[in-house]
């Protein structure tokens, strides 16, 4: 399990961050994925899709930051990214 402070990023790449909800990554029958006591591994990839939203994120400096992006119910696309709350 990890959680991490987010931003959100929208009218594109040079845009301003906007601080955003805390992410808590959990995948409990993948323990080589997200560690149950420790940080995702560079380069590892993760995606969702709910009727509440969807993103994808890669993780990188060994699982302290994430960059990617989302898009949550009744919003747009959002640059999206965060960093390990320690």
């Amino acid at each position: 399990m990890a959680t991490y402070k987010t931003q959100i990023q929208w009218g594109g790449p040079s845009a301003d961050w906007h601080n955003d909800s805390d992410l808590t990554i959990v995948i409990r029958n993948r323990d080589g994925v997200v560690p149950s006591d420790g940080l995702p591994t560079t380069g590892t990839q993760v995606s969702w899709s709910s009727s509440q939203g969807n993103g994808q994120v890669t993780f990188f400096d060994d699982g302290t930051r994430f960059a990617g992006s989302a898009q949550f119910k009744g919003e747009g696309p959002v640059g999206y990214r965060g960093e390990v709350k320690r």
